[in-house]
Order: structure tokens, then sequence, then C-alpha cells
């Protein structure tokens, strides 16, 4: 279950003596559920502030993400190690260090973070404040938002990671995105653009098509309703290099057909159906976004070369976590949807 530790008068003599600003709350707010269900069991609880270890740093959130895989959490928490009730949601965000541990080094209080935990035991994003290890944390780069940042993290390390570590895209490819449009692949298409590929988007409707246009597809096709062999062909007659699929199914296997001998494939877990194979395939990758110090390191270096825009398609208060999770299971979110800790 989700933990609110106690700490000794010790460590909270260290910890909060390291707080920026006036005394920290006891008590803050939080989105959370208290048994598995549908987007009404989120409801807003009052619940103890994270007493964060030596090797953790406290956040005040700014903005937390609001992502499918919190919406699988939502429903099946039993998934979870640390899955008890009441189950504060949320792996990523940012915010600003509001206290640190003894041991950490390299932030301090005041500084503009964020972060990306999966199953923290003592409680997720959608909240106020979150406790979480140090090496999960990272300084925002130049030009980045509190806002956009919340948004990204898990999101931004998984598309890095998908083009970098999983497929190895390097200058002169050209690589298929497949939901481009997603909050991941919108992020997976610009790095994807850094370093020097060509990119077939796909996307579902004239409004997707045009959104993905906007970010520097080479090229976009319904994923839907299109010939994705034919889009492919057209833009690169012997096939292309790579797919980067943040979507499964009928159309996922139609890309994988306009791979040429030996091309890669490579997908997030939780993309299903995942990819039955093809003859052309040389490598097919599944993988999870890694957090650490080198993982944020690289990834503020691709953020601010790639000038990355981060399309927020919906914005809603801490009070209103139900109705973001009810928008985002709606579909058709043109990028990402977030929960903003104050109403803006």
């Amino acid at each position: 279950m989700w933990i609110v530790r106690v700490a000794t008068a010790a460590v909270v003599a260290v910890t909060f003596g390291q707080a920026a600003g006036a005394a920290l709350p006891q008590t803050m707010r939080a989105a959370a559920i208290d048994k598995a269900g549908g987007a009404e069991v989120i409801t807003l609880h009052t619940l103890p502030v994270p007493k964060p270890d030596a090797d953790e740093v406290l956040i005040a959130v700014d903005t937390a993400d609001v992502a499918v895989w919190d919406a699988s959490v939502r429903a099946h928490p039993e998934e979870l190690k640390h899955g008890g009730f009441p189950l504060v949601l949320g792996t990523d965000g940012a915010g600003v260090i509001a206290a640190v541990g003894s041991q950490v080094r390299g932030f301090k209080p005041g500084e503009r973070v964020y972060s990306y935990m999966w199953d923290n035991p003592k409680g997720g994003f959608y909240a106020e404040y979150v406790a979480v290890p140090a090496r999960q944390v990272g300084h925002l780069p130049p030009g980045l938002s509190l806002r956009d940042a919340g948004a990204i993290a898990a999101s931004a390390l998984t598309a890095i990671q998908g083009v970098d570590d999983a497929l190895h895209i390097s200058s002169g490819e050209t690589v298929i995105v497949h939901g481009a449009a997603g909050g991941v692949g919108s992020l997976a298409l610009q790095f994807a653009k850094l370093r020097g590929a060509r990119v077939l988007a796909t996307a579902s409707g004239a409004d997707g098509a045009s959104f993905v246009k906007g970010l520097g597809a080479d090229m976009v096709v319904d994923g839907r309703k299109g010939d994705i062999l034919a889009a492919a062909r057209q833009l690169v007659p012997e096939g292309v290099d790579a797919v980067l699929a943040f979507a499964g199914g009928d159309a996922l296997e139609r890309c994988l057909e306009a791979l040429k001998p030996g091309g890669r494939v490579a997908f997030p877990w939780g993309v299903s159906p995942e990819p039955k194979g093809d003859i052309n395939v040389r490598s097919s990758t599944r993988y999870n976004a890694v957090a650490g110090p080198r993982e944020f390191e690289r990834l503020n270096q691709a953020i601010v070369a790639a000038k990355l825009r981060v399309p927020v398609a919906a914005e809603y208060p801490l009070a209103d976590a139900a109705k973001a999770h009810e928008r985002l299971e709606a579909g058709h979110v043109l990028g990402k949807v977030v929960l903003r800790m104050s109403t803006p």
C-alpha cells in the first residue's frame, strides 16, 4: 500500500531544517482512490504530508501528468506492489523542492524539478506534496515551464529512450511513429527529427493529421483508415528502417509491413495487442522508461536542442481529477492532460 511514514524526531529535524520558506504543513490535499473502479472513484482526500527519508526529496507539486497508465492503475491497483488504499495516483510531475533528506546532494530547497516514479510507496503526484528518491528527480532544463515539465517526465523519458536506446535512430533513417498524436508519440516525433530522421507519423482524423504535421512530421497517414504501406513506399520506396509504436492492433501490423528487410520495431510496455512480428523484422524491443541522473541529463539536452513543444490538450485543477480521467478515456487526446495543484 501507499505508506506515509512517520519520521523520527531526528530525521524531521534534519529534513525540515532544510525546508525553504515557512514551516511545511502537516496535511495536504490529494486525489486518491479507496477502491478500484472508473473515474468516479477518484475523490479529494486530506492526507499527511509524506516525510522524506535520508535519500529522498520532498516536492511541492505544481503540475501532475494524467496518463493512460494512471487509468490502468485506478482500475487495477492490485497490479502494484504498493497498491493499498487510500491510493494516491500519478507517476510523474513537476514542482519545487520543499525539503531534502540528510544524504541528498545536488538538490536544494527552492529548485524547480520534475520526476518520474512508478509504484512509489509514499504516494503519487496527484497531491500537493510528494516524496521521492533523489535519483528519480531531474532539474528543469532552461526554458521549460513547470506546467510543461509536469506533463512530460514519464512520456519524454519513454520517447527519447525509444528513439535512442531501443531503436538507435540515426541521421538519414526513416521511422514510422505510430500513434504520433498522443502524449508520448508527439514527443517521440520531435526527438526522431532531432536525430535527423525522416518521420512518417500515424494519427487519426484531420485534426490529428494537422497536429502531427505541425510538430514536424515529413508525412502523415491516418492510422485507422489510411494506406500505411502506400504512404511509406511513397516516402521511401525500399521500406522504412524502424517503427516506434505507441498503439497496437491491426494498424501496427500494417506499419510492420512497411519495414525494409532487417528493420527494427520498438514499443513500450502497455502497448496492446503487441506486434505479432513480420518477416522483415530483425529486432523487436519492448522497453520501460528509466529515470535517473544520466537519463534526465540526456533528456534535458534533447529538450533544449529540439526546442521541444509540449502540447497540453486539457488542464484541470486537482479537485477535478475524476474529470481529467473522463477526458483521457474519451479518447482522441492530442498531446497531454494535466492536473494543476492550484487553479490557473
